[in-house]
C-alpha cells in the first residue's frame, strides 16, 4: 500500500481564498477583521512563526498588528498590554506567542485575554465551551485537522481515534472534538501519554492515528493497523549538514515506512502546519463577524 498525500498546504490555500470573500463582505459593512499578535523575547521558531502570521493576516486585507517586546519585559507589563488590546475596538483578535519567558506566568497572560478576542481558544471560558460541545474559538491545530479530515473525504463517525499526546494545545482539545455528538466527530477516541506503558497497542488498532509527541519518528509503519489515516502534528529539527540551513524538519512519524501501510497521510513540513496558521485567520474573521451580529 502506498499512502495517498493529504496537502494541508492546497487546502489551507483553498480556505484562504474562501476567507478573502468573507472579509470583502464584512469590509462592505465597514468592518476590518483585526489581529494582534504579542511577542515576548527571541525565539528564533517563535519570529518565524509570527512573520507568517502577519504575511497572510495582510495578504487577507486585515488590519494586522505586531507587537515585539524584549525578553526583560515585566508580567505586569505584558498584562497590561493586553488589557489595552482587550480594548481596542480596531482588535477583534488576541494571539500571545508562545512559549513564554519563565518570568511569566502563561496561564495568567492567557486568562487575561477577553474571552471573546481569543482567537487561540485557550481562555478557560472557550475550553468550557468546546468540552460542552459549544465552541466559540477552538484551538487552531485541532481546528486545522478537523477540516483536513472532512476536505479529505474522512467521515470519523464509528471509528476509532487514537491521539498520542495530551498537550492542551493539540491532544485534548482533539479528544474533545473527535468524540463530538455530532456530523464531523462521533469517533470512539483513545489519548496515549507518558503515562501509557505501551502505546503500540493502540496505535495497531487506529483507524485515524494523530501523533502530536514532539519526538521525531517516534511511530513507524509496523505499529500502524494497515489503511490507517495517519494526522502528523510533529514539527522537529534535525540536523542535516546537507541542507543550507543546517537541518530539516521531521514529524513524530516515520513518512517512508508508514506511508506503505497507511492509506492516507500529512507530510511533514506542509501537512499540519499550513492549516494552523489559516485556521487562525479563521477565528479572527469569526470574532469580526460577532461583532457585526
Amino acid at each position: 500500500m502506498s499512502a495517498k498525500i493529504i496537502d494541508g498546504k492546497q487546502i489551507a490555500n483553498q480556505i484562504r481564498e474562501e476567507l478573502k470573500a468573507e472579509v470583502e463582505e464584512l469590509k462592505s459593512a465597514g468592518i476590518t477583521p483585526g489581529l494582534a499578535v504579542v511577542l515576548v523575547g527571541e525565539d528564533p521558531a517563535s519570529q518565524v512563526y509570527v512573520r507568517r502570521k502577519e504575511k497572510i493576516a495582510l495578504e487577507l486585507g486585515f488590519y494586522s498588528l505586531t507587537l515585539r517586546y524584549p525578553q526583560t519585559m515585566t508580567q505586569e507589563e505584558l498584562l497590561a498590554s493586553i488589557h489595552r488590546l482587550n480594548e481596542d475596538a480596531k482588535i477583534h483578535g488576541i494571539l500571545v506567542q508562545l512559549p513564554l519567558p519563565d518570568h511569566i506566568d502563561a496561564n495568567l497572560v492567557i486568562e487575561t485575554i477577553d474571552p471573546k478576542k481569543d482567537v487561540d481558544g485557550f481562555h478557560p471560558k472557550n475550553v468550557g465551551a468546546l468540552m460542552l460541545g459549544k465552541p466559540i474559538f477552538v484551538p487552531c491545530t485541532p481546528a486545522g485537522i478537523m477540516l483536513l479530515l472532512q476536505r479529505a473525504g474522512i467521515d470519523p463517525a464509528g471509528k476509532h481515534a487514537v491521539i498520542l499526546g495530551r498537550s492542551n494545545i493539540v491532544g485534548k482539545p482533539m479528544m474533545n472534538l473527535l468524540m463530538q455528538k455530532q456530523k464531523g466527530a462521533n469517533a470512539t477516541v483513545t489519548i496515549c501519554h507518558t503515562g501509557t506503558k505501551d502505546f503500540t497497542v493502540y496505535t495497531k488498532q487506529a483507524d485515524i492515528l494523530i501523533a502530536a509527541m514532539g519526538k521525531a519518528a517516534v511511530v513507524i509503519g509496523d505499529m500502524l493497523k494497515p489503511g490507517v489515516v495517519v494526522i502528523d502534528v510533529g514539527v522537529n529539527r534535525m540536523d542535516d549538514l546537507s541542507r543550507k540551513s543546517g537541518y530539516r524538519l521531521a514529524g513524530d512519524v516515520d513518512f517512508t515506512s508508514a506511508a506503505e501501510v497507511a492509506s492516507m497521510i500529512t507530510p511533514v513540513p506542509g501537512g499540519v502546519g499550513p492549516m494552523t496558521i489559516i485556521m487562525l485567520m479563521k477565528n479572527t474573521v469569526r470574532a469580526a463577524k460577532r461583532v457585526r451580529r
